[in-house]
């Protein structure tokens, strides 16, 4: 691959930032040999409701979470674009001011499953390699459009710049931020499944109340 740095992208709402966004995040980084993995908090998410706090709050709580972490970045695009979140965009918005650099998106099987249903899916393909991350044994999408958009860009590794596909197993914990979301509106404790840091930020500005 004839480029010059090969960059993760990590994209979503972090609403807020947990141990399953990060360990995943770290994995992939390691054994695609990436030089960077990019954090981007959505500023405003097409696939789900708008989140309770605001995007620079999810932003710094990103910033506190990779802070200990150096090949992770928080990249604030989608906040300097503005107005709903198309990863199609965002990757367009990235090459430009990247142009030498290979772009591999994350997805979990759970957002690739809908990958077909996606604004311009076939331009993020054009634009980066995607790695799609399951638990250890969990099957990869073979049925349906999505399956076949898997099998058909599918490699045992990655060899271009764009359009390829690979699959990684990785540790995933079984956390969602909406379970993150209830146990701090109920007062449980949330540790062990998120930096302290990030805890304390959440206290101190009682968000999630």
């Amino acid at each position: 691959m004839q480029t010059n740095r090969l960059i993760g992208i990590n994209g979503g709402t972090f609403d807020p930032i947990h141990f399953g966004h990060l360990r995943p995040a770290l994995e992939v980084l390691h054994a695609l040999h990436l030089d960077e993995m990019r954090f981007i908090p959505a500023y405003q998410p097409v696939h789900r409701a708008s989140p309770s706090v605001s995007a620079q709050q999810r932003c710094e709580m990103v910033r506190l979470a990779i802070q200990n972490q150096p090949s992770f970045k928080l990249d604030t695009i989608e906040l300097d674009l503005g107005g709903p979140s198309y990863t199609a965009t965002t990757l367009e918005a990235i090459k430009k001011s990247e142009p030498n650099a290979s772009l591999v998106l994350m997805m979990g099987t759970d957002a690739f499953a809908k990958f077909n249903q996606w604004h311009d899916w076939q331009g993020i393909l054009n634009l980066a390699n995607i790695v799609v991350t399951h638990r250890p044994g969990e099957p990869v999408p073979r049925d349906g459009e999505v399956g076949q958009i898997f099998m058909n860009h599918w490699v045992p590794k990655l060899t271009e710049a764009s359009g390829q596909i690979v699959d990684l197993p990785v540790t995933q914990l079984d956390l969602s931020a909406t379970a993150l979301r209830s146990y701090l509106k109920n007062g449980d404790p949330v540790d062990y499944l998120m930096p302290e840091n990030v805890a304390r930020y959440i206290y101190e500005h009682q968000l999630y109340q």
